[in-house]
């Protein structure tokens, strides 16, 4: 099997490629979107504590960074498509296609934490006086 960014060779099953493709395309999308969708509702409360309940300003934001999500996410999950194997058979369709969207989602994942960390410090520089919240414990 050949690593999941390097160029293979031409071939394969032109059907199994084209539904692994098809598939991809949908599946990563669709995690794009809802991780999307669910960061920019559960997310606003967030940014307007952030911003000193600036409600316009973290709407604004909230905006922004929705649309930058999309188009990294669509952009990396459109460049990654001509990547890894080609589709033999089912079996390598299947595998293909679990290795691509794993990608997506580990993706998907560090840029939740990284967006995370940034607006958890520019929250604590906004809100210096103010305790952090306190957790119930287990």
């Amino acid at each position: 099997m050949n690593p999941m960014l390097a160029i293979t060779e031409p071939g394969g099953n032109a059907a199994a490629t084209l539904w692994t493709y098809g598939s991809y395309l949908a599946v990563s999308v669709a995690l794009t979107v809802w991780v999307a969708r669910t960061l920019h509702k559960n997310g606003r409360i967030f940014l307007v504590d952030s911003f000193l309940g600036n409600e316009a300003l973290a709407d604004s934001v909230n905006h922004l960074l929705v649309v930058g999500f999309y188009l990294i996410n669509i952009g990396f999950v459109t460049l990654a498509l001509k990547y890894g194997d080609k589709a033999m058979d089912a079996q390598t369709a299947l595998e293909t296609l679990s290795t691509k969207v794993g990608l997506v989602l580990v993706v998907l994942g560090v840029m939740h934490f990284t967006n995370l960390l940034v607006f958890s410090k520019l929250r604590r520089r906004a809100n210096p006086h103010k305790a952090p919240p306190v957790l119930p414990r287990a």
